[in-house]
């Protein structure tokens, strides 16, 4: 099996490196108020192509190659109005999806909530909160493991074992701060931020960000990791959140200073991730299952300050900021299983750009 996931992980990289696209030039920030929708409302503002002056013949295109790669829904925002809704192969707009790992995200979102209301700190050590022995390291080893370790990939616990997160399976392979590798034991904040509020994960994550923005969903257990249903415009009121750096209208949900640097690179070892968010437009990075570093940025097609989150299966959720843009594409695996990223994140900005240039 890891035979196959580095196979396609090169295939990933080789393609793009022969990419000889180029992000498209940055715009004017355009001067449209931001829209947010109301909550509890299906009511949603749009904006139509022909007023963004995108070239409307690359809309059918654009559409097709969704449909073909096993897409269930995708959304377009600017400056929070939809642009492009659409739904495919017999999914709705009252349909749960699974966010996958984009919802990492969201435990990185209420992580900095909880930091800005006093309950947790990133840089105090995990077992502060969860007690000594949450893994199977030495006292010493582990108390070098902080929250914000957890945040950053960097936790130095060893990745290969696969995805239990008991105490038993989080064995040492690094000293925390000094390798990063993709590793579930993120969920792990889950259980700080249980602890020190005092309330369930679920309950503290509806009244500090699914209320407030309206968003709908539920969090199920799959293999006693944490994963978030939703219908797509929920996730694109998350992305709208994130678009306006943790504010909803006029209300500031996330510290404004904590999720900007939750979307830029958060460490040296691994410059294109931030706070469990991928960061674009980087000089390197490294990818899921491997611990090569290649040069670049990791999606060449898309803008150089998209940030996002991605998730199994091409769960994807785009922020450009230099465009008020949101971008949303929900549904099955692209083309094969894939943790994060894959080919179809640049083979979709090429579409998109041809649709917005």
């Amino acid at each position: 099996m890891r035979h196959i996931l580095l196979s396609s992980l090169v295939l990933f990289v080789l393609s793009c490196s022969s990419d000889d696209s180029t992000s498209p030039a940055e715009e004017p920030t355009p001067t449209e108020t931001m829209y947010f929708p109301e909550n509890n409302s299906d009511i949603w503002e749009t904006k139509s192509i022909i007023d963004l002056n995108w070239n409307e013949s690359a809309k059918g295109e654009l559409l097709n190659f969704l449909e073909t790669k096993n897409t269930k829904s995708f959304i377009i925002l600017i400056n929070g109005r939809i642009v492009i809704e659409e739904y495919f192969n017999n999914h709705t707009a009252t349909t749960p999806w699974y966010w996958a790992s984009a919802g990492k995200t969201l435990t990185a979102t209420l992580t900095g909530i909880a930091e800005q209301e006093g309950y947790i700190n990133i840089n105090n050590k995990v077992s502060d909160y969860l007690g000594t022995e949450w893994t199977s390291m030495t006292i010493d080893k582990e108390n070098l493991i902080t929250c914000k370790h957890l945040l950053t990939m960097t936790s130095g616990l060893d990745d290969e074992l696969g995805d239990n997160v008991s105490s038993s399976n989080l064995q040492y392979k690094a000293d925390a701060g000094t390798r990063w590798a993709y590793h579930n034991v993120y969920i792990k904040l889950q259980d700080v931020v249980a602890q020190a509020t005092g309330q369930s994960w679920e309950n503290y994550f509806n009244s500090k960000l699914k209320n407030p923005t309206g968003m709908t969903g539920t969090w199920t257990s799959i293999n006693d990791l944490s994963v978030y249903w939703s219908t797509t415009r929920s996730v694109a009121r998350f992305g709208l959140l994130a678009l306006n750096n943790g504010k909803w209208k006029e209300t500031q949900i996330a510290n404004s200073n904590y999720f900007n640097d939750a979307i830029n690179t958060s460490q040296n070892i691994n410059k294109a991730y931030g706070y469990l968010w991928w960061v674009n437009g980087q000089e390197s990075y490294r990818l899921p299952q491997t611990q090569l570093e290649f040069s670049g940025s990791i999606i060449p097609s898309a803008p150089t300050d998209m940030y996002m989150a991605l998730g199994k299966n091409d769960q994807k959720i785009y922020i450009v900021p230099s465009k008020k843009m949101v971008v949303i594409r929900m549904g099955e695996s692209a083309d094969g299983e894939n943790f994060a990223l894959s080919n179809f994140d640049n083979e979709l900005w090429t579409k998109i750009n041809a649709l917005i240039n």
